[in-house]
């Protein structure tokens, strides 16, 4: 038999959670030592049009529920539908961790990005579904304030859309203000636990468009480690300022992304098409967080890419500049479009 990877990478002490929308996925995922669950627009409309024997039985039971409701509306029970299913399979892993591990990240509406407000009001909706319940919000500026109102309710907050060690930085700052005036309010403060998401594999999907597009020359290979030396950078810093929010991968491209962010401080998010592939790679895990970079390719990459020193330096963006970047813009568009296509789907299921 070939030898479970992820549970060797749970024995290490490096946790993971699975990236997906379906609850059968994420059973499997546990089974192997995931302590956690992720969604968002993408992943549950991709999982409504997969298994449409899981999705559909439900839609009808909505509709039969609620005659008169829209599609955005159905859409969104099922959403609810799904997280609170999903969220029971964690639920194990919530009560043996008193209340440490086991959440599940659903993420507020995308086209909510541009009003706080709307964000919130959402926010204290979605974590009402179940105990274990963390809320994925954009970092951008807008949603970077919302989260800190969220932190101060005392919900638990997962930054998405985020692509840069500047954005950690401003998220975990507004982090700290939530959580001293969730302090303030009499809440635990110590009980909320919020995370920080860096999207590798879009920090290099951003440099492989911008390579295609400026016909920019590279070492083969060279724009594979860019995400992972964001992550590692932003570990550095946080590992030395005992900042709040913990750093937590997602975004997978190949197996360095996972392989080589390995370590007990972090966490990764992995889709179960590619977890189901780490378990059986040829290369035992083991604790590589804190292993280095090449030095020629951050020489490469800093040289001839100008958006990865807006993800690798601290001070590589200021807030008003994450919506603008270029990983930003084109994850709000995917984002946007798989809630449209969820859109449609149950659009499908009203109208035949």
């Amino acid at each position: 038999m070939n030898p479970s990877r992820m549970a060797q990478m749970t024995a290490l002490g490096a946790d993971w959670w699975n990236d997906s929308g379906i609850p059968s996925e994420l059973a499997e995922a546990v089974a192997l030592g995931a302590v956690g669950g992720t969604s968002n627009p993408i992943i549950v409309s991709q999982a409504a049009k997969a298994n449409p024997q899981l999705c559909l039985p439900i839609l009808e039971r909505l509709m039969a529920e609620h005659p008169a409701t829209t599609e955005d509306d159905l859409a969104w029970k099922l959403i609810h539908a799904l997280g609170r299913e999903t969220a029971k399979q964690l639920l194990p892993v919530y009560a043996a961790t008193k209340g440490v591990k086991g959440f599940l990240s659903m993420q507020v509406n995308p086209k909510f990005y541009p009003n706080r407000d709307l964000m919130v009001a959402q926010a204290v909706e979605l974590a009402a579904l179940a105990p274990n319940i963390a809320i994925k919000a954009p970092a951008n500026d807008v949603g970077i304030a919302a989260m800190e109102e969220m932190t101060a309710r005392g919900i638990r907050v997962n930054a998405t859309v985020s692509f840069s060690v500047a954005q950690a930085l401003a998220v975990s700052a507004a982090l700290e203000r939530g959580l001293k005036r969730a302090k303030t309010s009499g809440i635990n403060a110590d009980a909320i636990r919020p995370y920080i998401t860096l999207m590798i594999g879009r920090v290099d999907d951003q440099l492989k468009r911008v390579a295609e597009e400026q016909k920019i020359a590279t070492t083969p290979g060279a724009i594979d480690w860019a995400g992972i030396a964001v992550f590692k950078q932003a570990h550095r810093i946080f590992l030395t300022s005992g900042r709040p929010g913990t750093l937590l991968a997602a975004a997978y491209r190949h197996e360095g992304h996972w392989s080589q962010i390995i370590g007990r401080e972090v966490l990764q998010t992995v889709p179960y098409t590619w977890w189901t592939k780490f378990n059986v790679a040829a290369t035992a895990p083991r604790l590589t967080i804190d292993d280095p970079v090449d030095g020629a390719i951050l020489t490469e990459l800093r040289a001839k890419f100008p958006d990865f020193l807006k993800a690798y330096d601290a001070d590589g963006m200021a807030p008003a500049e994450f919506g603008r970047y270029g990983a930003t813009v084109h994850t709000l568009h995917q984002f946007l479009g798989g809630y449209a296509d969820l859109v449609a789907f149950v659009r499908s299921a009203m109208v035949r």
